[in-house]
């Protein structure tokens, strides 16, 4: 197992007592394995990913990476966001570079590790454009390569492609396959669409609303790609659409 969450628990303070947003959360994630975590509106997966990242602290548990406890932010784990969160200043391979340069690495090992992971998503020849220049699709393959090119051991990608429209987001969706498949990397990822999470994932998990937990997990082993039209696809949609909206009807 590359992740460890243990007994993972976040609360926030009210005027009396507190709010508990995620409680008994544990998951168990495998090297090199695609997971999709699904939930009811507010569950806390944007939550449980920023604190994978170290980017907020939990109320009680642990989490381990590679058998190390995580305790704040680190290169070992890149995050890709919904909103593009590109420095509309800096060129695309600025763009990318930018973890390099907190780094300290060397301006010809920056430029040579920055072209690989431009090249792997597809922006060869757009280098020099600004972010103003690109489009969505464009802009994210951006923030992907950024993530990539620091080669953590884990991806954590929140709503990557919300922020797309349906026919962009279908095509990015494959070509993050490609280069998963290409990086090997071990990639967590959140989404509100069942259809993606089920086109995407070696393992859906299905988080319970507030406060939230795990589910149901769905352990996906059917071959790369997916068509999204067969009776197998439809059937697991519609069967974790029903489990979600029974949720929402529970917490209503």
């Amino acid at each position: 197992m590359i992740l460890e969450i243990k007994d993972l628990k976040k609360s926030f303070p009210k005027k009396k007592g507190e709010m508990v947003a995620i409680a008994d959360f544990d998951l168990d994630v495998k090297e090199g394995e695609f997971v999709c975590i699904l939930g009811p509106s507010g569950c806390g997966k944007t939550t449980i990913l920023r604190i994978i990242a170290g980017l907020e602290t939990q109320t009680r548990g642990k989490i381990l990476l590679s058998g190390k406890e995580i305790s704040g932010p680190g290169s070992d784990r890149g995050m890709v966001f919904q909103e593009f969160a590109l420095f509309p200043w800096r060129t695309v391979r600025r763009n990318v570079e930018f973890g390099l340069e907190l780094k300290g690495v060397s301006p010809e090992e920056r430029r040579t590790r920055t072209q690989r992971y431009i090249d792997l998503v597809g922006l060869n020849g757009f280098e020099d454009y600004h972010p103003y220049q690109l489009s969505g699709g464009m802009k994210q393959r951006v923030g992907i390569a950024r993530a990539l090119a620091n080669e953590p051991a884990i991806l954590l990608m929140d709503e990557p492609f919300g922020a797309l429209d349906a026919q962009t987001r279908n095509l990015m969706q494959k070509e993050l396959l490609r280069i998963w498949s290409e990086t090997k990397k071990t990639v967590i990822f959140i989404t509100h669409s069942v259809d993606e999470a089920v086109f995407l994932a070696d393992r859906i998990v299905v988080m319970t609303g507030r406060p939230s937990n795990i589910g149901q997990i769905y352990d996906l082993k059917w071959p790369r790609p997916r068509d999204r039209a067969s009776t197998e696809f439809a059937a697991l949609r519609k069967q974790i659409l029903a489990q979600l909206e029974s949720m929402v009807k529970i917490e209503e």
